[in-house]
Protein backbone atom coordinates (compact mmCIF):
# COMPACT_ATOMS: atom_id res chain seq x y z
CA UNK A 1 0.00 0.00 0.00
CA UNK A 2 1.34 3.54 -0.68
CA UNK A 3 1.23 5.56 2.19
CA UNK A 4 2.29 8.90 0.31
CA UNK A 5 -1.43 9.92 0.03
CA UNK A 6 -2.49 8.62 3.20
CA UNK A 7 -3.76 10.97 4.83
CA UNK A 8 -5.62 12.89 2.06
CA UNK A 9 -7.31 9.27 1.82
CA UNK A 10 -8.16 8.25 5.22
CA UNK A 11 -10.44 8.59 6.58
CA UNK A 12 -12.53 8.88 3.85
CA UNK A 13 -16.43 11.00 4.12
CA UNK A 14 -18.16 8.92 6.73
CA UNK A 15 -15.17 8.40 8.89
CA UNK A 16 -14.22 4.93 7.64
CA UNK A 17 -10.32 3.33 7.83
CA UNK A 18 -11.61 0.93 5.30
CA UNK A 19 -14.38 -0.80 7.39
CA UNK A 20 -13.35 0.36 10.32
CA UNK A 21 -14.45 3.62 12.19
CA UNK A 22 -17.87 5.59 10.96
CA UNK A 23 -20.45 6.82 13.30
CA UNK A 24 -23.29 4.86 14.99
CA UNK A 25 -24.88 7.36 17.04
CA UNK A 26 -28.50 7.65 18.42
CA UNK A 27 -30.72 9.61 16.03
CA UNK A 28 -30.97 12.86 18.34
CA UNK A 29 -27.50 13.17 18.02
CA UNK A 30 -26.28 12.74 14.17
CA UNK A 31 -27.11 16.48 13.55
CA UNK A 32 -24.88 17.28 16.47
CA UNK A 33 -21.86 15.04 15.51
CA UNK A 34 -22.09 16.35 11.86
CA UNK A 35 -22.12 20.15 13.26
CA UNK A 36 -18.56 18.97 14.53
CA UNK A 37 -17.53 17.59 11.84
CA UNK A 38 -18.38 20.47 9.77
CA UNK A 39 -16.29 22.86 11.95
CA UNK A 40 -13.55 21.12 12.71
CA UNK A 41 -13.49 20.28 8.59
CA UNK A 42 -13.62 24.85 8.32
CA UNK A 43 -11.08 25.39 11.04
CA UNK A 44 -8.43 22.53 10.58
CA UNK A 45 -8.00 24.86 7.22
CA UNK A 46 -8.11 28.20 8.88
CA UNK A 47 -4.52 29.91 8.58
CA UNK A 48 -5.88 32.05 12.30
CA UNK A 49 -6.66 28.75 13.91
CA UNK A 50 -3.62 26.89 13.08
CA UNK A 51 -0.94 29.82 13.96
CA UNK A 52 -3.37 30.10 17.87
CA UNK A 53 -2.71 26.43 17.98
CA UNK A 54 0.78 26.60 17.18
CA UNK A 55 1.51 29.57 19.41
CA UNK A 56 0.12 27.47 22.04
CA UNK A 57 1.86 24.74 21.51
CA UNK A 58 4.95 26.44 21.71
CA UNK A 59 4.50 29.35 24.91
CA UNK A 60 1.94 27.32 26.63
CA UNK A 61 2.66 23.23 26.35
CA UNK A 62 6.15 23.78 25.88
CA UNK A 63 6.37 22.41 22.29
CA UNK A 64 8.63 20.82 21.09
CA UNK A 65 9.96 18.05 23.11
CA UNK A 66 12.73 16.49 22.75
CA UNK A 67 14.48 13.44 21.96
CA UNK A 68 16.56 11.82 24.32
CA UNK A 69 19.10 8.84 24.34
CA UNK A 70 19.02 6.05 26.91
CA UNK A 71 22.63 5.47 27.27
CA UNK A 72 22.77 3.82 30.57
CA UNK A 73 19.09 1.96 30.16
CA UNK A 74 20.99 1.04 26.60
CA UNK A 75 24.60 -0.02 27.28
CA UNK A 76 23.14 -2.31 30.25
CA UNK A 77 20.64 -4.03 27.78
CA UNK A 78 23.56 -4.51 24.91
CA UNK A 79 24.39 -2.75 21.95
CA UNK A 80 20.93 -1.41 20.44
CA UNK A 81 20.06 1.88 21.25
CA UNK A 82 17.01 3.07 22.63
CA UNK A 83 15.76 6.35 22.46
CA UNK A 84 12.10 7.81 24.31
CA UNK A 85 10.35 10.98 22.55
CA UNK A 86 9.80 12.98 25.89
CA UNK A 87 5.98 13.58 25.79
CA UNK A 88 6.33 13.50 29.69
CA UNK A 89 7.92 17.04 29.31
CA UNK A 90 4.70 18.31 27.45
CA UNK A 91 2.78 20.99 30.00
CA UNK A 92 0.80 18.57 32.62
CA UNK A 93 2.85 15.76 31.74
CA UNK A 94 1.56 13.59 29.24
CA UNK A 95 0.98 13.82 25.36
CA UNK A 96 -2.96 14.46 26.25
CA UNK A 97 -2.63 18.16 26.31
CA UNK A 98 -2.23 18.16 22.71
CA UNK A 99 -5.43 17.08 21.33
CA UNK A 100 -7.42 18.55 24.54
CA UNK A 101 -6.00 22.41 23.66
CA UNK A 102 -7.03 22.01 20.33
CA UNK A 103 -10.50 20.99 21.06
CA UNK A 104 -10.78 23.36 23.47
CA UNK A 105 -10.08 25.58 20.59
CA UNK A 106 -12.79 24.12 18.65
CA UNK A 107 -15.20 24.38 21.60
CA UNK A 108 -14.93 28.33 21.51
CA UNK A 109 -15.42 28.28 17.41
CA UNK A 110 -18.88 26.29 18.14
CA UNK A 111 -19.91 28.52 20.86
CA UNK A 112 -20.19 26.00 23.46
CA UNK A 113 -19.74 26.75 27.36
CA UNK A 114 -18.86 23.43 28.53
CA UNK A 115 -16.63 20.36 27.74
CA UNK A 116 -16.87 17.03 28.99
CA UNK A 117 -14.64 13.83 29.07
CA UNK A 118 -13.85 10.26 30.60
CA UNK A 119 -10.64 9.96 31.79
CA UNK A 120 -9.14 6.46 33.16
CA UNK A 121 -5.51 6.77 33.92
CA UNK A 122 -6.55 10.71 34.89
CA UNK A 123 -4.14 12.23 32.27
CA UNK A 124 -6.74 12.89 29.73
CA UNK A 125 -9.01 14.44 32.48
CA UNK A 126 -5.61 17.05 33.72
CA UNK A 127 -5.75 18.21 30.48
CA UNK A 128 -8.81 18.54 29.59
CA UNK A 129 -9.55 20.63 32.92
CA UNK A 130 -6.16 22.81 31.63
CA UNK A 131 -7.45 23.31 28.24
CA UNK A 132 -11.08 24.11 30.11
CA UNK A 133 -8.94 27.24 32.38
CA UNK A 134 -6.94 28.54 29.58
CA UNK A 135 -10.04 28.77 27.54
CA UNK A 136 -12.87 29.67 30.33
CA UNK A 137 -14.88 26.89 29.57
CA UNK A 138 -17.01 24.55 32.18
CA UNK A 139 -15.70 21.20 32.85
CA UNK A 140 -17.24 17.66 33.35
CA UNK A 141 -14.92 14.79 34.43
CA UNK A 142 -15.95 10.73 34.31
CA UNK A 143 -14.03 8.30 36.10
CA UNK A 144 -14.35 5.35 37.46
CA UNK A 145 -14.04 4.35 41.41
CA UNK A 146 -11.43 2.49 40.95
CA UNK A 147 -9.36 4.35 38.98
CA UNK A 148 -9.88 7.67 41.21
CA UNK A 149 -8.76 5.31 44.29
CA UNK A 150 -5.68 4.28 41.88
CA UNK A 151 -4.98 7.79 40.58
CA UNK A 152 -5.83 10.41 43.19
CA UNK A 153 -2.77 12.68 42.76
CA UNK A 154 -4.76 13.40 38.73
CA UNK A 155 -8.11 13.76 40.64
CA UNK A 156 -6.55 16.51 42.97
CA UNK A 157 -5.41 18.10 39.98
CA UNK A 158 -8.22 18.20 38.30
CA UNK A 159 -10.13 19.59 41.11
CA UNK A 160 -7.91 22.34 41.36
CA UNK A 161 -8.08 23.39 38.10
CA UNK A 162 -11.67 23.56 38.66
CA UNK A 163 -13.19 20.57 36.70
CA UNK A 164 -16.41 18.73 38.04
CA UNK A 165 -14.98 15.38 39.15
CA UNK A 166 -18.11 12.60 38.81
CA UNK A 167 -17.06 8.88 40.15
CA UNK A 168 -18.99 6.82 37.92
CA UNK A 169 -19.90 3.36 40.52
CA UNK A 170 -21.55 1.18 37.58
CA UNK A 171 -19.90 -2.16 36.28
CA UNK A 172 -16.38 -2.76 36.74
CA UNK A 173 -15.86 1.39 37.65
CA UNK A 174 -13.10 1.53 35.13
CA UNK A 175 -12.14 3.05 31.49
CA UNK A 176 -15.30 1.56 29.92
CA UNK A 177 -17.83 2.83 32.50
CA UNK A 178 -17.17 6.61 32.54
CA UNK A 179 -17.32 6.80 28.70
CA UNK A 180 -20.79 5.45 28.84
CA UNK A 181 -21.42 8.08 31.45
CA UNK A 182 -19.58 10.79 29.44
CA UNK A 183 -21.98 10.03 26.22
CA UNK A 184 -25.34 9.73 28.99
CA UNK A 185 -24.14 13.42 29.72
CA UNK A 186 -24.16 14.30 26.40
CA UNK A 187 -27.03 12.66 25.18
CA UNK A 188 -29.07 15.13 27.53
CA UNK A 189 -26.59 18.08 27.26
CA UNK A 190 -25.58 18.25 23.21
CA UNK A 191 -27.05 21.78 22.47
CA UNK A 192 -24.12 23.75 25.14
CA UNK A 193 -21.68 21.04 25.34
CA UNK A 194 -18.97 19.37 23.60
CA UNK A 195 -17.48 15.72 24.29
CA UNK A 196 -14.17 15.82 24.03
CA UNK A 197 -13.29 12.36 23.72
CA UNK A 198 -9.63 10.91 24.77
CA UNK A 199 -8.06 9.03 22.64
CA UNK A 200 -8.24 8.53 18.96
CA UNK A 201 -11.84 6.34 19.33
CA UNK A 202 -15.44 6.94 18.96
CA UNK A 203 -17.71 8.40 16.48
CA UNK A 204 -16.29 10.26 13.40
CA UNK A 205 -14.97 12.95 13.28
CA UNK A 206 -13.30 12.62 16.90
CA UNK A 207 -10.29 9.52 15.59
CA UNK A 208 -9.51 11.61 12.98
CA UNK A 209 -9.56 14.78 15.13
CA UNK A 210 -7.60 13.26 17.99
CA UNK A 211 -5.20 11.64 15.24
CA UNK A 212 -5.00 15.07 13.73
CA UNK A 213 -3.71 16.78 16.64
CA UNK A 214 -1.25 14.35 17.46
CA UNK A 215 0.27 13.77 14.93
CA UNK A 216 2.77 16.83 16.07
CA UNK A 217 4.39 14.11 18.38
CA UNK A 218 5.64 11.82 15.27
CA UNK A 219 6.78 14.76 12.73
CA UNK A 220 8.59 16.20 15.74
CA UNK A 221 9.74 12.87 16.43
CA UNK A 222 11.06 11.96 13.03
CA UNK A 223 12.57 15.69 12.49
CA UNK A 224 14.47 14.98 15.81
CA UNK A 225 15.57 11.97 15.37
CA UNK A 226 16.89 12.49 11.87
CA UNK A 227 18.96 15.86 12.83
CA UNK A 228 20.12 14.17 15.42
CA UNK A 229 21.41 10.75 13.90
CA UNK A 230 21.80 10.98 10.37
CA UNK A 231 19.24 8.78 9.61
CA UNK A 232 15.68 6.69 10.72
CA UNK A 233 14.84 4.51 13.64
CA UNK A 234 14.68 0.57 13.08
CA UNK A 235 11.95 0.46 15.04
CA UNK A 236 9.05 2.86 16.05
CA UNK A 237 6.93 1.88 19.16
CA UNK A 238 4.02 3.37 21.87
CA UNK A 239 1.81 2.01 24.02
CA UNK A 240 -1.80 1.44 22.75
CA UNK A 241 -4.58 2.14 24.68
CA UNK A 242 -7.31 3.63 22.73
CA UNK A 243 -4.29 4.63 20.98
CA UNK A 244 -4.34 8.47 20.99
CA UNK A 245 -0.12 8.52 21.56
CA UNK A 246 0.34 5.94 18.97
CA UNK A 247 -1.39 7.03 16.01
CA UNK A 248 0.07 10.68 16.55
CA UNK A 249 3.54 9.17 16.84
CA UNK A 250 3.16 6.74 14.15
CA UNK A 251 1.51 8.84 11.42
CA UNK A 252 5.20 10.57 10.65
CA UNK A 253 6.62 7.46 9.75
CA UNK A 254 4.16 5.45 7.89
CA UNK A 255 5.55 5.87 4.60
CA UNK A 256 9.61 5.33 5.96
CA UNK A 257 11.74 1.83 5.86
CA UNK A 258 10.52 1.83 9.52
CA UNK A 259 9.12 -1.27 11.72
CA UNK A 260 5.87 0.59 14.04
CA UNK A 261 5.04 -1.59 16.75
CA UNK A 262 2.01 -0.76 19.11
CA UNK A 263 2.24 -2.42 22.42
CA UNK A 264 -1.12 -3.23 24.54
CA UNK A 265 -1.49 -4.52 27.75
CA UNK A 266 -1.41 -7.91 28.37
CA UNK A 267 -2.01 -7.28 32.14
CA UNK A 268 -2.01 -10.71 34.45
CA UNK A 269 -2.25 -12.93 31.46
CA UNK A 270 -4.07 -14.55 28.45
CA UNK A 271 -7.52 -15.09 30.11
CA UNK A 272 -10.62 -13.01 29.59
CA UNK A 273 -10.66 -10.14 32.71
CA UNK A 274 -7.19 -10.41 32.77
CA UNK A 275 -6.00 -8.18 30.32
CA UNK A 276 -7.17 -5.41 28.10
CA UNK A 277 -5.18 -6.37 24.76
CA UNK A 278 -7.62 -5.99 21.83
CA UNK A 279 -5.36 -6.51 19.26
CA UNK A 280 -4.26 -10.08 20.13
CA UNK A 281 -7.32 -11.26 21.65
CA UNK A 282 -10.18 -9.49 19.93
CA UNK A 283 -12.66 -9.77 17.00
CA UNK A 284 -14.54 -7.03 15.00
CA UNK A 285 -17.23 -4.88 16.74
CA UNK A 286 -19.37 -1.99 17.33
CA UNK A 287 -19.16 0.02 20.87
CA UNK A 288 -19.70 3.61 21.51
CA UNK A 289 -20.33 4.55 18.30
CA UNK A 290 -17.34 2.96 15.96
CA UNK A 291 -16.20 -0.09 14.48
CA UNK A 292 -13.23 -1.43 15.23
CA UNK A 293 -11.76 -4.88 17.66
CA UNK A 294 -13.21 -5.29 20.57
CA UNK A 295 -12.66 -7.53 22.99
CA UNK A 296 -15.93 -9.65 23.64
CA UNK A 297 -17.83 -12.06 26.35
CA UNK A 298 -19.97 -15.03 25.33
CA UNK A 299 -22.97 -12.70 24.69
CA UNK A 300 -20.75 -10.34 22.22
CA UNK A 301 -21.07 -7.61 24.48
CA UNK A 302 -17.78 -5.44 25.33
CA UNK A 303 -16.07 -8.28 27.50
CA UNK A 304 -14.39 -7.47 31.53
CA UNK A 305 -10.66 -5.85 30.97
CA UNK A 306 -7.91 -5.71 33.22
CA UNK A 307 -4.53 -3.51 33.17
CA UNK A 308 -2.10 -2.31 36.15
CA UNK A 309 -2.46 1.24 33.58
CA UNK A 310 -5.58 2.86 34.21
CA UNK A 311 -5.22 4.25 30.74
CA UNK A 312 -4.82 1.17 28.85
CA UNK A 313 -7.97 -0.72 30.27
CA UNK A 314 -10.41 -0.12 27.66
CA UNK A 315 -11.71 -3.04 25.97
CA UNK A 316 -11.52 -1.96 22.31
CA UNK A 317 -9.55 0.18 20.10
CA UNK A 318 -9.20 2.91 17.74
CA UNK A 319 -10.56 2.19 14.18
CA UNK A 320 -7.86 3.59 12.42
CA UNK A 321 -5.15 1.05 14.25
CA UNK A 322 -7.31 -1.69 13.32
CA UNK A 323 -7.18 -0.73 9.69
CA UNK A 324 -2.93 -0.17 10.07
CA UNK A 325 -2.87 -4.04 11.73
CA UNK A 326 -5.15 -5.42 8.76
CA UNK A 327 -2.72 -3.14 5.76
CA UNK A 328 -0.25 -4.91 7.38
CA UNK A 329 1.79 -1.31 7.97
CA UNK A 330 1.92 -1.31 12.00
CA UNK A 331 2.54 -4.62 14.00
CA UNK A 332 0.72 -4.88 17.67
CA UNK A 333 2.93 -6.91 20.31
CA UNK A 334 1.49 -7.09 24.23
CA UNK A 335 3.80 -6.44 27.97
CA UNK A 336 2.64 -7.50 30.81
CA UNK A 337 2.26 -5.83 34.44
CA UNK A 338 5.37 -7.39 35.75
CA UNK A 339 7.16 -6.53 32.14
CA UNK A 340 5.90 -2.96 32.26
CA UNK A 341 6.46 -2.63 36.34
CA UNK A 342 9.93 -3.86 35.77
CA UNK A 343 10.14 -1.11 32.83
CA UNK A 344 9.11 1.20 35.48
CA UNK A 345 12.13 0.97 38.08
CA UNK A 346 14.94 0.18 35.40
CA UNK A 347 14.23 3.38 33.62
CA UNK A 348 13.67 5.13 36.56
CA UNK A 349 16.90 4.29 38.03
CA UNK A 350 19.21 3.56 34.99
CA UNK A 351 17.55 7.20 33.55
CA UNK A 352 16.28 9.08 36.28
CA UNK A 353 13.30 9.61 34.33
CA UNK A 354 10.08 7.64 36.05
CA UNK A 355 7.47 7.20 33.12
CA UNK A 356 3.87 6.56 33.55
CA UNK A 357 2.68 2.83 33.63
CA UNK A 358 0.60 3.20 30.23
CA UNK A 359 4.45 4.22 28.58
CA UNK A 360 6.26 1.53 30.39
CA UNK A 361 4.59 -1.36 28.61
CA UNK A 362 6.40 0.42 25.57
CA UNK A 363 9.74 0.63 27.21
CA UNK A 364 9.33 -2.79 28.16
CA UNK A 365 8.86 -3.72 24.31
CA UNK A 366 11.69 -1.88 23.76
CA UNK A 367 13.84 -3.20 26.44
CA UNK A 368 13.00 -6.99 25.47
CA UNK A 369 13.30 -6.09 21.81
CA UNK A 370 17.22 -4.38 22.04
CA UNK A 371 18.26 -7.44 23.59
CA UNK A 372 16.74 -9.67 19.93
CA UNK A 373 17.82 -7.39 17.71
CA UNK A 374 21.35 -6.65 19.57
CA UNK A 375 22.35 -3.69 17.66
CA UNK A 376 20.16 -0.85 15.75
CA UNK A 377 17.69 1.57 17.57
CA UNK A 378 14.46 2.11 19.07
CA UNK A 379 12.57 5.42 19.35
CA UNK A 380 9.85 4.91 21.89
CA UNK A 381 7.41 7.83 22.69
CA UNK A 382 7.18 7.23 26.09
CA UNK A 383 3.57 9.11 26.36
CA UNK A 384 3.56 10.42 30.40
CA UNK A 385 5.29 10.91 33.13
CA UNK A 386 4.76 8.51 35.94
CA UNK A 387 4.01 10.68 39.01
CA UNK A 388 0.33 10.16 39.21
CA UNK A 389 0.89 6.43 39.78
CA UNK A 390 3.56 6.21 42.15
CA UNK A 391 1.76 5.73 45.17
CA UNK A 392 0.16 3.27 43.47
CA UNK A 393 3.46 1.28 42.28
CA UNK A 394 4.79 1.65 46.16
CA UNK A 395 1.91 0.36 47.90
CA UNK A 396 1.72 -3.00 45.65
CA UNK A 397 5.59 -3.11 44.66
CA UNK A 398 7.41 -1.30 47.14
CA UNK A 399 10.47 1.05 45.73
CA UNK A 400 11.91 -1.60 43.17
CA UNK A 401 14.07 -3.30 45.39
CA UNK A 402 13.91 -6.57 43.06
CA UNK A 403 14.26 -4.52 39.85
CA UNK A 404 18.07 -3.82 41.12
CA UNK A 405 19.52 -5.85 38.86
CA UNK A 406 18.91 -6.53 34.52
CA UNK A 407 16.77 -9.88 34.26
Amino acid sequence: MDFSRYLKEYPDAEGRFGKFGGAYLPEKLVPAFKQITDDYLTICHSSQFIQELRRIRKEFQGRPTPVYHCERLSRMIGHCQIYLKREDLNHTGAHKLNHCMGEGLLAKFMGKKRIIAETGAGQHGVALATAAAYFGLECTIYMGEVDIAKQAPNVARMKVLGANVVPVTFGLKTLKEAVDAAFEDYLENYKDTIYCIGSAVGPHPFPMMVRDFQMVVGYEAREQFQDMMGFLPDVVTACVGGGSNSIGMFEAFLNDPVEIVGIEPLGRGKTMGDHAASMSYGSEGVMHGFNSIMLKDEKGEPAPVYSIASGLDYPSVGPEHAFLRDCGRVKYDVASDEEAVDAFFKLSRYEGIIPALESSHAVAYAMRRAKEMGTGSILVNLSGRGDKDLDYVIEKYGYGEKYKDFK
